[in-house]
């Protein structure tokens, strides 16, 4: 972990709230339309179309090359997932994970949605994932280490009989989408920097019903889990403040 972290003033964090606060409602808007029967590149265009109608830009897509406005993964797909063709089915367990551009600052947010009928074992692997977040973003205090926020999640996922996946983290953020530092969910407590007001971070679990290990499809960018296990992400972007933890995307 790294101690280069930019801190934001309280204008700057007002900002990042005034994005997130848009992105929470697309990713709302988006969840509370999926259904059965939905390509992810259906998804993905309604994604967009409403970024435009809220006038923020998509900060995924084009961004390394990723060639979608958002990331839609399903099932055994952990992040990444590129829209195209595949068809969203009843039963399936659907993670959109977008970001936005909104006065030249960055927000980021993932949430994991079930499709209709959903298996017991998915719905309890998505509850988990979800709570670990909040178990995180409880530990994103002043004077606390950032090394809390990843043990807190690791040790809430594990106790649960699931595992946290370890090539892919959250991340600070502000004027870019990726700044320092990186934020593993899982490691020891009280290591790392010492938290101060005005850091924002994208805190975001992304859980595995079997083992942890994953490989990138041969698309270059899509995630997926090892064993062929179901995954979850959720993500928020998070200031830490004078008063605690601030979740900016909602």
């Amino acid at each position: 972990m790294t101690h280069q972290i930019k801190i934001k003033t309280p204008q700057e964090v007002d900002i990042l709230h005034q994005a997130g606060q848009i992105l929470a409602s697309i990713i709302k808007k988006l969840a509370s339309s999926l259904k059965s029967g939905m390509t992810t590149r259906q998804i993905d265009v309604m994604a967009e179309e409403l970024m435009a109608a809220r006038h923020v830009r998509p900060a995924f897509k084009g961004y390394r090359g990723f060639p979608g406005c958002i990331c839609v993964s399903i099932n055994d797909e952990v992040v990444h997932g590129i829209p195209g063709d595949r068809v969203v089915d009843e039963g399936d367990i659907v993670s959109i994970d977008a970001g936005v551009i909104y006065q030249d600052f960055y927000s980021d947010m993932a949430v994991t949605i079930g499709i209709g009928k959903v298996d017991p074992a998915r719905c309890h692997l998505m509850e988990v994932t979800r709570e670990s977040l909040l178990k995180g973003i409880a530990c994103a205090q002043p004077g606390r280490h950032l090394s809390d926020i990843s043990h807190a999640i690791q040790t809430y996922v594990e106790e649960r009989g699931f595992s946290v996946v370890r090539d892919f983290v959250g991340h600070g953020i502000g004027r870019n989408l990726h700044e320092e530092p990186e934020i593993p969910n899982f490691g020891p407590p009280h290591q790392g920097p010492v938290l101060e007001p005005g850091m924002v971070f994208a805190i975001e679990p992304m859980i595995n019903m079997g083992d942890w290990q994953t490989r990138i499809q041969d698309n270059g960018w899509t995630v997926e889990t090892m064993d062929g296990k179901p995954s979850a992400h959720f993500e928020h972007t998070v200031a830490v403040t004078n008063d605690g933890s601030r979740i900016l995307t909602e």
